[in-house]
């Protein structure tokens, strides 16, 4: 009888290879004992339906990969649908080797994997695999090692799981729950391990839209055009509490960001702590360069402290950011603290601007020094040094508030993605001193995978009010007027 059983389960697994649907009807006992009164949902149907129409359609290697993206509010059944997926992957497709993640532990452990071995206990192809704490895999002795799904907190100082996922000829599954709060560093890293040919390579990413910023964000708005996405209302999804989530909407209204991340599955206007605004960042960079006629023109340069980032040189006149484009050095070729200072002489001379904001925090002091040596003026300007506003902890951040300020303005800037990442992730705290401070380039750089040079040095140019001078030529004009501006 059980050589029959298993024989029955293998036919099963065949015939469901490439129809997870297929599989989640049948590999549950539905409307009988845990499942009385149960169903799939219509949105996990769709779901369920996009992964198998394009694995039918042969999409199987790298630049083919099934990429598939949901933002939802609470309560539509989203851990349900990560089980099932881990359980057809598992079932229909020898050795198959997934990793499973989630934006804390404590959520990977208590929900996303507890949701795993729920399904699991009620799934028909529960012989076949054994469930730990921490792992699902073949009860085959042969392959225990080689086809299992590892359930992994993720951590930016040990991203071997991630970068060691490779799986060439068979199936490779990754799953990103609450994927909103994982660093764009562990994206990375993931993204750039599913590079085996031939493979049937699926990458799920679920999660409450709780961040204005970020990779699961740029899934709907940069990446759109490489993942499959669905944003999910939880008021269309049959068996939500539509009680509570009319109290949500009496306490807080439809348009809320609270609202809208927690319910309507829509991405918020700016994370809780975002420092910049993103509706002023589109303003900015979807607006018309103003006439700043008149106005002074500024230089600033912020400066590389490591090899991978870049010295940044930033150009404004009044309201118009965007005229002329940064100039980057990577700080690897700019080590040498004269050469960083002749390209320097080299803009000052092109551009003569009536004020000149150096970077002078830590490495930066050098700069300044060689600078003036030159016989050219530049004003150094210390991050860490306190700001004119006692409201601020440091200069940072007040040249921030000073920048988000221009930019309510009318100030523009061009439309570039990576600058968008870096004024994004720029958020905010408190200190002890109940100050406003921004958190740290190092938090920052793990978040987004890049310092933010060019931010930086764009707010650099708001360190402190500028008196035009008559050799102004930065902006092809030159004026006499003594105006005072920002």
């Amino acid at each position: 009888m059980e050589v029959d059983i298993n024989d029955e389960l293998v036919a099963l697994a065949i015939e469901c290879e490439h129809d997870p649907l297929l599989f989640v009807e049948v590999a549950f006992t539905w409307g009988e004992g845990e499942l009385e009164g149960r169903s799939i949902r219509d949105w996990q149907r769709v779901q369920l339906i996009s992964i198998g129409d394009r694995l039918k359609a042969g999409e199987l290697d790298a630049q083919e990969a099934i990429l598939e993206a949901i933002a939802s509010g609470h309560g539509i059944g989203k851990s349900a649908l990560v089980a099932w997926i881990i359980l057809w992957a598992m079932a229909t497709k020898e050795d198959t080797r997934g990793v499973v993640t989630a934006n804390t532990e404590n959520q990977l452990k208590t929900k996303t994997w507890a949701e795993v071995a729920k399904w699991h206990r009620l799934c028909a192809f529960k012989p076949w695999f054994t469930m730990t704490a921490t792992a699902l895999f073949s009860n085959d002795k042969a392959h225990e090692k080689t086809w299992r799904m590892d359930m992994t907190p993720w951590s930016e100082n040990n991203t071997e799981a991630f970068a060691g996922l490779h799986n060439e000829g068979k199936r490779i599954l990754l799953i990103f729950d609450e994927a909103s709060a994982i660093p764009d560093l562990i994206w990375e890293v993931a993204e750039g391990a599913l590079t085996d040919e031939n493979t049937e390579i699926i990458w799920c990413v679920f999660g409450n839209p709780t961040r204005a910023n970020g990779r699961f964000r740029e899934c709907f708005r940069k990446f759109k055009h490489r993942w499959n996405t669905q944003q999910i209302d939880s008021r269309d999804v049959e068996g939500t509490s539509n009680e509570q989530i009319k109290k949500w909407e009496e306490d807080f209204g439809e348009n809320s960001d609270f609202f809208k991340v927690r319910v309507r599955g829509v991405f918020p206007a700016s994370s809780n702590s975002q420092y910049v605004p993103t509706e002023i960042i589109d303003a900015a960079m979807s607006g018309e360069i103003p006439d700043s006629k008149g106005m002074p023109f500024i230089m600033s340069l912020d400066v590389a402290r490591g090899g991978d980032d870049n010295c940044v040189f930033r150009f404004r006149k009044g309201l118009d950011g965007r005229s002329i484009p940064p100039i980057s050095y990577p700080g690897s070729e700019m080590r040498d603290s004269m050469r960083l200072a002749a390209a320097a002489v080299v803009l000052l001379d092109r551009y003569k601007p009536d004020a000149f904001f150096v970077d002078e925090t830590g490495v930066g002091g050098p700069i300044v020094d060689r600078i003036k040596q030159y016989g050219y003026q530049c004003i150094g300007i210390n991050f860490a040094s306190k700001a004119p506003d006692p409201m601020y902890a440091n200069m940072r951040a007040y040249m921030y508030f000073k920048l988000v300020e221009w930019l309510r303005a009318g100030g523009v800037i061009e439309d570039n993605d990576d600058l968008r990442s870096e004024l994004e992730a720029t958020d905010y705290k408190t200190d002890a001193k109940d100050r406003l401070i921004l958190i740290d380039k190092k938090e920052i750089k793990k978040l987004i995978g890049v310092s933010p040079d060019d931010a930086d040095a764009l707010a650099l140019l708001h360190a402190m009010p500028v008196r035009i001078r008559r050799t102004q030529t930065g902006f092809g004009s030159s004026a006499a007027d003594s105006t005072v501006g920002y």
